[in-house]
């Protein structure tokens, strides 16, 4: 037993390690999506820590005022402020973004971190299969709105939280809204590749902007996210549970790509525990990305010059 003990600890002293770096964030504004639980409510409360302007943007409004009031207590930082957002729903995200620049001087960071896992069959109001339709359309949708404004605020980072499931398949244009099957496990790791590939599309439309994009892997994180795996998966994450990071080791790696200094001569790039980490081939196609790019335009009708 005391073996295993001294096992578990170095591993999690190994995956589950916090970084440190004492950047502060004065004077910048920060929009992270999905703020009211998990690594983004973390990830929040660190970045409000550094004295960041902090705009949670959320779907559960009860849930984010609770979440606001304790990050507000524990970092002291009384900037901080919540604004609906249903990223299952284009007007709403229509409606976030016009709230943003009417209200909101500057974007300095935006971080693409909520979602949905491996849930049952579902469509978002505009018809897209939900997790292709929050994970990746949505977030695209809300980057795209909000560009302009972050331009102006440059320099600036984007930073979108994927995850190692995008390994999990390479077929991403081949029935993006599951209309002909779907299997939920590859339809999550869809969503995730297609975050890793327009990371890649939007650094290269970014050069000389002043504005940097980052896809990142948080590791297995202890999450609400794993509610909708079936019985014998939550099992085995029952037993593993004491391998997986918490919400505030998961964070770390959002919080790298926010804040470490001199990141933004590796835009483009994926990260994991904090870190450049390779992706998958698929992930790494610059072709497969642009014909991507240009679907998810497609899809939600707008023109991305």
């Amino acid at each position: 037993m005391f073996v295993i003990g001294r096992t578990m600890h170095s591993f999690r002293k190994f995956f589950c390690s916090r970084w440190s770096c004492d950047v502060r964030l004065d004077g910048q504004t920060v929009v992270i999506t999905g703020a009211n639980t998990g690594i983004g409510k973390e990830t929040a409360r660190d970045l409000a820590k550094r004295g960041a302007r902090i705009i949670m943007a959320c779907r559960d409004m009860e849930k984010a005022e609770s979440a606001r009031r304790d990050i507000q207590e524990d970092s002291r930082n009384k900037n901080i402020v919540v604004h609906k957002l249903d990223l299952s729903d284009t007007e709403s995200i229509r409606e976030f973004a016009e709230r943003i620049y009417t209200e909101e001087k500057r974007v300095d960071i935006l971080i693409n971190n909520a979602g949905v896992m491996m849930c049952p069959y579902s469509k978002t109001k505009d018809g897209f299969e939900m997790q292709f339709g929050v994970n990746h359309l949505g977030h695209f949708l809300l980057t795209y709105l909000l560009l302009d404004l972050m331009k102006r605020s440059a320099p600036a980072r984007i930073v979108n939280v994927s995850s190692v499931a995008h390994t999990w398949t390479d077929r991403i244009l081949e029935d993006v809204n599951s209309e002909r099957s779907y299997d939920q496990v590859n339809a999550y790791g869809q969503s995730k590749l297609a975050n890793i590939l327009c990371t890649r599309s939007l650094a290269k439309r970014l050069q000389g902007t002043g504005v940097s994009v980052f896809s990142l892997h948080p590791g297995v994180v202890q999450s609400e996210l794993w509610r909708h795996l079936n019985t014998p998966v939550q099992v085995a994450v029952k037993v593993f549970w004491p391998f997986i990071k918490t919400s505030v080791e998961g964070a770390q790696t959002s919080i790298f790509c926010a804040v470490e200094p001199g990141l933004e001569k590796k835009s483009g790039g994926y990260f994991s525990q904090c870190a450049s980490a390779r992706c998958s081939r698929a992930a790494s196609d610059d072709g497969l990305a642009q014909r991507l790019w240009e679907l998810s335009c497609r899809m939600l009708a707008i023109t991305w010059e």
